[in-house]
């Protein structure tokens, strides 16, 4: 997350653009209504379509996700590293902090001009249709971030969770690279 702010401008565009050629004019009306710029931000209107606009376009939490209930909260309670109490708490944390306790430090941080620089090594690893956290601007800001080693992967199957959409990928990248403190998988270094 480098411009937030960018990123859901460009997002929000894509959303706009995508859902006019599909002829979604209840979508296009909704999300004309609450329009992302660079000078207002993002609307509370605009937060609310953020997710069911991203989900069925393929570019939010997982490329082949529709909707987080089926893609993110039915899958989370299966999981048996948690017991079923945790796991309410976990939503209903989820469902009262929206898109993010600190969302507006966010939205308003630009790390190219806050942190040009990092002294440890750096590794994103980013799906290719992710618009939740924009690949260009990730892309962007990689390229010009100075750093002792850094890697960018992109995920050609990926939107926003690389690590869950092809696990092996990630696995080698974790292994053959980063724990060894190269860059030798990456397309970007």
């Amino acid at each position: 997350m480098s411009n937030q702010l960018m990123s859901e401008k460009l997002a929000y565009d894509y959303m706009l653009q995508r859902f006019r050629a599909q002829g979604n004019t209840a979508m296009v009306r909704r999300l004309e209504a609450a329009p992302v710029t660079l000078d207002g931000g993002t609307p509370a209107a605009y937060l609310a379509l953020r997710d069911p606009g991203m989900h069925p376009l393929g570019i939010g939490t997982m490329h082949d996700m529709d909707s987080h209930i089926t893609g993110v909260f039915l899958q989370s309670l299966m999981c048996p590293g948690y017991t079923l109490p945790e796991k309410a708490r976990m939503w209903q944390a989820k469902a009262r902090s929206g898109v993010s306790p600190f969302w507006e430090a966010m939205i308003t941080t630009d790390l190219s001009t806050q942190v040009p620089r990092l002294d440890v090594p750096v590794y994103l690893l980013h799906g290719i249709h992710d618009y939740t956290v924009s690949y260009t601007e990730a892309r962007s800001y990689f390229e010009r971030l100075e750093a002792p080693v850094k890697g960018f992967y992109t995920f050609q199957e990926s939107a926003h969770s690389p690590i869950f959409e092809e696990p092996g990928k990630a696995r080698s990248i974790l292994r053959e690279d980063v724990l060894l403190g190269v860059n030798a998988l990456a397309d970007a270094r």
